[in-house]
């Protein structure tokens, strides 16, 4: 799995280096598949339930699971990448949101605080914790900057299969839920928005949007559970 993390790290650091107004987002998916294919690793959501595309790639308003295609990047968007990877029969699966150029104000302060969020719910990962220890911890952030938590998309476990046992929501009370064990491996993925927490899914049945039109980010990492703590398997400096 720390294999598979690493190159998932590798792709979302080119996807920053080639984050260029003017760039389509199929460019940028051939991009993520090469370097894939180039470590012998095998594209996650390329085929899973169909999806057509080896990253997704939600800009502004689109919240997760957005396809890759056409669609040419403009000064001031924001765009979120999620990559999975398949190496050796055990998987890895990150996201990150960039800016496109000089963006606003508000964009910028929904794209730290999302990443801040995450970084609380990493640090939530610990041994004797509940699992909603990691949820609370990114409500709390996120609505205490007067930003809204996704509620129908979650974390989820991770392994062997891309989506495993536990889910892992990112608002609820905290002291709830399984008791965190060395050996868990989980995906904790922090999806927030500017406006409302309400979502809805476009007619291509994956691209899921803001029912209010307003900006969305997600941020997520692969960590694994150690007796010293949580080890994020997917870092990068992008996070």
């Amino acid at each position: 799995m720390r294999e598979a993390g690493k190159i998932v790290a590798e792709v979302l650091q080119l996807m920053e280096k080639n984050m260029d107004v003017g760039v389509t987002t199929g460019k940028l998916d051939n991009i993520a598949e090469k370097c894939i294919r180039k470590h012998g690793a095998e594209p996650a959501f390329l085929g899973y339930n169909n999806f057509p595309a080896s990253i997704c790639a939600s800009v502004n308003n689109e919240v997760v699971h957005g396809i890759p295609g056409l669609r040419r990047l403009k000064e001031g968007d924001i765009i979120s990448i999620d990559v999975g990877v398949r190496r050796e029969g055990y998987f890895g699966d990150a996201a990150a949101t960039f800016p496109v150029g000089k963006i606003s104000d508000r964009a910028q302060k929904l794209i730290s605080v999302t990443r801040t969020s995450l970084q609380k719910a990493i640090a939530e990962m610990k041994s004797g914790n509940r699992l909603s220890d990691i949820s609370h911890a990114v409500q709390a952030y996120v609505e205490k900057n007067s930003l809204a938590v996704v509620r129908n998309y979650v974390g989820h476990g991770i392994g062997e299969q891309m989506h495993e046992e536990p889910q892992v929501p990112n608002f609820g009370p905290p002291g709830r839920g399984p008791q965190l064990q060395p050996g868990i491996v989980l995906a904790i993925e922090p999806m927030v928005n500017a406006g409302g927490w309400e979502v809805e899914v476009l007619d291509d049945r994956w691209t899921v949007v803001t029912s209010d039109g307003s900006l969305s980010a997600h941020f997520e990492h692969t960590v694994a559970l150690g007796e010293n703590g949580p080890e994020v398997l997917t870092s990068s400096d992008l996070s």
